[in-house]
């Protein structure tokens, strides 16, 4: 178990947390949840002992092993795949290595035999001679071949990182586990495997994800950061959703049947408190009236955007003809031979192991790249908008404020048009007056938005639209697409906004290798990884 006792901490003149106590229990998973902003990798952080809290402290048993998915993507450069992820197990690794080093002696002593002997005993006990087969089975699970297992980690780009680390932190059943985002630069096939491989995991897991369908599939509880407390439930993320939903609205009924009985108190004593034959009443009025209860609502850091997409013209149906496009990135092919066409209605997802490819195709069609052969023809009913996976460079001009770089993509130029648009993406009063290049990524993943939500275009191409947003934010987006009129063209590793917005299927593995009028749960079914 790892539990803390009254933990506070602040940074600056700023509350993350106060006097915070919680139990993480044994054989659960914990979905750990919050707005950007609320403290949940600093609390992971606190937890792990890697910060300091201002007071308090965090228990875990000494005879317990910690496992922490490690954020620093160059920690290990110079070391080998199979070995980074025995690392994991410290204790074993270190037994590893001093056997190693005895074994390799010249001289090798009669002293040298016995402390061989008692490694051996450790080794076999820590179950180390099925520890490389181990490691390798969760890196072919993450999607890292064997013949990866002897590279340098320097020599991989920064998915095969992370999906190295994370198998790292999995090795070797730790007892308490402590994920922050582990899904980030996943493919779905390696979701997939992680989500398995959780349900599976006996003992304790605290998790960090934006992904609703990940923590709905294997959380058996919710870790709520807010108000400056960590609340558990029982339950996962759809669970707490409903249960604080429906918590908040009991306080609001509650506070409003007080409100409305405080009014009537308070009109018969106004009408009858001078009346001396009423006076006893009154007065009987106005204990009354002292004694209603009105719950304190705090306010949450909670804030969900508005979004939502209106077409300025119906678009006809035929919306894009996509003939034979192939592309090379640095003499590596990308897309060969891709075809397809859309129409009226589609809400397609691209799906493939390559999210290369698919940011490279998206590209071509919106204009930003050139093929090297091949062509496509949008139709002429369509107006397209992109939201590309980069938006560095919509944020590189001169604009002094939010307000100014909303402007240019505006019909409406009037400053209280913009502003209230602004609101809507929940930058209110000062904050629309940010400067455009400080944003952080989230803020700009919003103003992009707001970019498209203007445009009023009927064909939507987006490239990973939900990166850097929080589950509030997530949702809404989600939301929007839903009921946008027009045609989607997306890429996504977020379970529900696939289900739940598309309703075609395009897997690109060089060409186009799959494309079906489907639902992405009867694409997993049909096109179960090999």
């Amino acid at each position: 178990m790892i539990s803390t006792t009254n933990v506070s901490l602040r940074f600056g003149g700023k509350k993350l947390f106060e006097d915070v106590n919680v139990k993480f229990t044994p054989g659960n998973c914990y979905g750990l949840i919050g707005a950007n902003g609320a403290g949940k990798s600093t609390f992971l952080k606190i937890l792990s002992k890697e910060i300091e809290p201002n007071t308090g402290e965090v228990h875990i048993a000494p005879d317990l092993r910690l496992s922490v998915l490690k954020q620093d993507h160059y920690a290990y450069d110079d070391h080998p795949v199979l070995k980074t992820v025995l690392m994991g197990n410290q204790k074993l690794y270190s037994i590893m290595e001093e056997k190693d080093l005895i074994y390799a002696k010249a001289d090798f002593s009669e002293a040298d035999g016995v402390r061989a002997s008692e490694l051996e005993m450790l080794f076999a006990e820590l179950n180390g001679w099925e520890a490389e087969s181990e490691a390798g089975v969760m890196l072919a699970g993450l999607g890292i071949s064997e013949d990866y297992h002897h590279k340098l980690m320097k020599e991989l780009n920064g998915g095969e990182k992370v999906k190295v680390l994370l198998a790292q932190a999995l090795f070797g059943q730790p007892d308490i586990l402590l994920l922050d985002e582990p899904t980030n630069h996943l493919d779905i096939y390696a979701i997939q495997w992680l989500e398995d491989f959780l349900l599976n995991f006996q003992n304790t897991v605290i998790v960090i994800s934006h992904d609703r369908h990940f923590l709905n599939k294997v959380c058996s509880h919710t870790a709520d950061i807010d108000f400056g407390k960590v609340t558990t439930y029982s339950g996962n993320y759809d669970f707490w959703r409903q249960a604080s939903e429906l918590n908040q609205r009991l306080l609001s009924d509650q506070n409003k049947k007080s409100a409305d009985k405080a009014e009537e108190l308070k009109s018969f004593i106004a009408r009858f408190s001078a009346n001396a034959s009423k006076s006893r009443q009154a007065s009987s009025r106005q204990k009354q009236l002292e004694k209603l209860d009105f719950t304190e609502m705090p306010v949450s850091s909670r804030k969900q955007p508005y979004i939502g997409f209106d077409s300025k013209r119906e678009v006809g149906n035929d919306i894009i003809v996509v003939d034979k496009i192939s592309k090379s990135i640095e003499g590596e092919p990308i897309l060969k031979d891709v075809s397809f066409s859309l129409k009226k209605g589609d809400k397609v997802v691209l799906l493939g192991r390559n999210d290369l490819a698919k940011t490279v195709l998206l590209d071509i069609i919106a204009g930003e790249l050139t093929p090297d052969s091949g062509s496509y023809t949008w139709g002429i009913t369509t107006t397209r908008n992109y939201f590309p996976t980069d938006n560095s460079k919509y944020f590189n001009g001169n604009e002094e404020t939010l307000v100014d770089w909303l402007r240019q993509y505006s019909e409406d130029k009037d400053e209280t048009f913009l502003r209230g648009f602004l609101g809507k993406m929940l930058f209110s009063g000062t904050d629309a007056l940010k400067k455009p290049s400080v944003l952080s990524g989230g803020e700009k993943v919003r103003c992009m938005f707001s970019k498209m939500m203007l445009s009023g275009a009927n064909v939507l191409l987006l490239d990973g639209p939900t990166n850097h947003l929080d589950l509030e934010s997530i949702t809404a987006v989600n939301e929007g697409l839903k009921k946008f009129k027009g045609v989607v063209i997306f890429t996504s590793h977020d379970h529900e906004l696939i289900q739940t917005v598309a309703n075609r299927v395009i897997e690109i593995d060089g060409g186009v290798v799959y494309d079906n009028h489907i639902t992405y749960e009867e694409y997993l079914e049909v096109r179960k990884p090999k």
